[in-house]
């Protein structure tokens, strides 16, 4: 549809060109400023005519190339709930062996430390004297769960 609304276009252009030209035209003298100008509205629609044929190839261009779209790689998805399995200690207390993930293995080691529940911090009294960490049924309990290798 709009590649023959464009060749009437062109095509009405062209008529109006020829007939302006043919009701102006007298004897042709040497250095007359209206066969400058009568041809220079030539050259002008030659040129406006060109323009509007380039555009078409390249909308035809345009629209005749098909890439397939490849959307951009999404990155591994970190699971921030995997506790890493070396920090997971087992401590004697007076009460027993508890299992506590030590507080500067876990710097060391795991990211998201300060994301870790408040609640599950402990201080555990061992034999070596007062440790620092998070006890692990507790982060069990908030969804954590060890990295196994």
């Amino acid at each position: 549809m709009t590649h023959r609304v464009h060749r009437q276009f062109i095509g009405l252009v062209a008529a109006i060109a020829i007939a302006i030209t043919g009701f102006t035209a007298a004897p042709a003298r040497a250095g007359d400023d209206e066969v400058g100008a009568a041809i220079a509205a030539l050259l002008g629609l030659a040129i406006v005519g060109a323009v509007i044929h380039d555009k078409k190839k390249d909308k035809k261009k345009r629209h005749s190339v098909h890439r397939p779209v490849h959307p951009k790689p999404i990155p591994k998805r970190v699971n921030r709930k995997l506790l890493p399995q070396q920090c997971l200690r087992s401590v004697p207390t007076d009460r027993g062996y508890r299992q506590i993930f030590g507080q500067r293995c876990l710097n060391n080691h795991y990211r998201h430390v300060n994301s870790l529940p408040h609640a599950c911090h402990r201080d555990v009294y061992t034999n070596r004297g007062w440790r620092r960490g998070f006890s692990a049924r507790c982060l069990n309990r908030h969804g954590y769960q060890l990295a196994r290798r």
